[in-house]
């Protein structure tokens, strides 16, 4: 029975949005077990998919908190 988490940040990924929308978090569920079926043969009603959404104050990258980062990496492209 395989597990899958996804960890997202929570923001919204289209205007007006402050976190992943129903249709994204379908897609993604969705996306993962067809992979898993695909892949390793694992029938969908065995497959559990876990969408977790974290503050982007809860998130680091790069030694940095990610919007810090961000920020950074968007300086160094100008």
């Amino acid at each position: 029975m395989p597990i899958v988490t996804i960890q997202v940040t929570r923001e919204g990924t289209k205007p007006g949005t402050s976190s992943v929308t129903a249709e994204e978090k379908a897609a993604l569920i969705k996306g993962a077990s067809e992979l898993l079926r695909d892949v390793l043969n694992k029938p969908f009603d065995s497959t559990f998919v876990i969408i977790e959404e974290v503050d982007t104050d809860n998130w680091g990258w790069g030694g940095l908190p990610a919007l810090e980062f961000r920020r950074q990496r968007a300086e160094k492209a100008k």
